[in-house]
């Protein structure tokens, strides 16, 4: 039986995956500097960035239009860059406390949602990839603030006692309306780009 081949995808050169990849993780840094802006004037705080979590629409992007690696670097990239450059200015963001987890939970998003743009065979609807990165990101993310925490003795902020964990509960509730953002906007966005790009 002939191997069907692989999707093409928008990105398709090493100069343009390289170039995707640096926009993605710019994009990264200087969305959620926005949402903060936006949370700072109209006094709802940081909570406006963990509910609407702007970081995380270009890791999917990328995965989407420049493959696995191009995702996995961009979400492994973008919380450490903006770590640096907001730690320089005298606010961190994130928090060094959960910059680990914000990369391993990225970096699954951005590889998650490279692996199934380039999956061989039939297309799955791009809502679904989506979900499966989601599902993925999500679920490694947890695992890693439980290893974390039990195994390495790691407080996270705002946490009532040391093993503290509720934090993976209370960032899916508050990310809820990010989360329904991203099922709206990103296959509209995919659609759009794709079909301008004919692929």
């Amino acid at each position: 039986m002939q191997k069907t081949a692989k999707r093409t995808l928008v990105c398709n050169t090493a100069k343009t995956k390289t170039i995707a990849t640096v926009l993605a993780i710019i994009g990264a840094v200087a969305i959620p500097q926005l949402f903060h802006y936006i949370g700072m004037i109209t006094n709802v705080g940081s909570n406006f960035g963990a509910t609407f979590l702007p970081m995380h629409f270009m890791i999917f992007l990328v995965g989407y239009f420049a493959g696995t690696w191009a995702g996995l670097a961009a979400g492994a990239a973008s919380p450490v860059v903006s770590f640096l450059l907001t730690t320089a200015m005298g606010r961190p963001m994130p928090a060094l406390a959960l910059l680990p987890y914000m990369v391993v939970e990225l970096a699954v998003y951005g590889f998650t949602t490279g692996a199934f743009a380039q999956k061989q065979g039939k297309k799955l609807p791009t809502i679904a990839t989506l979900l499966i990165a989601q599902v993925a990101g999500r679920a490694l993310r947890a695992l890693a603030i439980v290893m974390g925490v039990f195994v390495f003795g790691a407080v996270l902020p705002g946490a009532a006692f040391p093993t503290d964990v509720s934090t993976i509960w209370v960032s899916i509730y508050q990310g809820l309306p990010g989360l329904i953002l991203q099922w709206i906007i990103i296959p509209l966005a995919v659609f759009y780009v794709e079909k301008k790009a004919n692929v």
